[in-house]
């Protein structure tokens, strides 16, 4: 029978892990073949002034880490595509013509080609990767989904000559989601504290009201509870990202309220925009 296969495509190193380490883990541990496309280096990242000057560079920092976070999650291949970095929208490092939204900008095709020899190559059944708002805006979260997306349709065309591979279809896709409902919450608390909702992480660069009113609906909803402490190991590989810092609440609380992964399901399209399926490979054929 045919291997499960399961293609990530995400930006950075750390978004694997913080954003899918309990979902990576699950399937890993049920025999699934996991791989990841990191499209960036991360070398914009801002990291803590004590871990500076202990590697060459920000960039081999970020994919250190992510070695780390590979070896926890169990993935069959990581592949790190390289381009730099863009920072934040509008910033002065997202006009690189090395950076993958600059490249996104001027020469988009090379991303989608790039994602259609993958798709080819690993034959994944399932892609995932970020929502259409890139998760948070970020320039290089849209420009990995809208290649990706772009080549999940073109891989299985056999006039497309991306590469000298032949065409392959994959058949489901998937956009990483957070429940409205977890946002609002989150909301709530920032509030309570009297934090701007509009103005979080460490450079007060991230709109969280944005991320509410640019989510998109649940179709999909996965148990990751027993995979908690996994995703947890994994988060604190990124160290320089802030991972590894404990909550507030504790394990048992943790474990109720987030041991569930969502995800909208993009392709095949949904018929109602409610919870349908339970497991990335249901109606998927081997």
């Amino acid at each position: 029978m045919e291997k499960k296969r399961i293609l990530i495509a995400f930006a950075h190193p750390d978004d694997e892990s913080f954003g899918l380490g309990g979902l990576i883990a699950k399937y890993v541990a049920d025999g699934v073949e996991v791989y990841y496309v990191c499209s960036t280096n991360g070398d914009v990242g801002t990291i803590p002034e004590a871990m500076q000057g202990n590697y060459n560079s920000i960039a081999e920092l970020r994919l250190s880490e992510l070695d780390c976070a590979s070896a926890k999650l169990g993935f069959t291949e990581v592949v790190k595509v390289g381009y730099k970095d863009s920072g934040m929208m509008g910033s002065e490092t997202s006009q690189d013509p090395n950076c993958s939204w600059y490249i996104w900008q001027n020469h988009p095709q090379q991303m989608i080609d790039r994602m259609v020899h993958e798709i080819r190559r690993i034959k994944p059944q399932v892609v995932i990767t970020f929502n259409k708002y890139g998760a948070y805006g970020h320039p290089d979260h849209i420009a990995i989904q809208r290649a990706t997306t772009e080549a999940f349709k073109l891989a299985s065309d056999s006039n497309h000559m991306a590469d000298d591979l032949p065409a392959y279809t994959p058949q489901k896709l998937y956009y990483t989601n957070i429940p409205k409902s977890t946002l609002q919450f989150g909301i709530f608390l920032m509030r309570l504290r009297r934090q701007d909702p509009r103005r979080v992480g460490v450079n007060k660069d991230i709109d969280v009201v944005s991320i509410l009113e640019n989510c998109e609906p649940n179709h999909t909803k996965i148990n990751i509870r027993n995979y908690l402490k996994i995703w947890e190991e994994a988060n604190a590989c990124h160290a320089s990202q802030g991972g590894g810092r404990r909550g507030i609440l504790p394990f048992w609380l943790r474990k109720l309220l987030s041991g569930h992964q969502s995800l909208t399901r993009i392709y095949p399209q949904p018929t109602h925009d409610r919870i349908d399926e339970y497991d990335l490979f249901e109606h998927v054929t081997l």
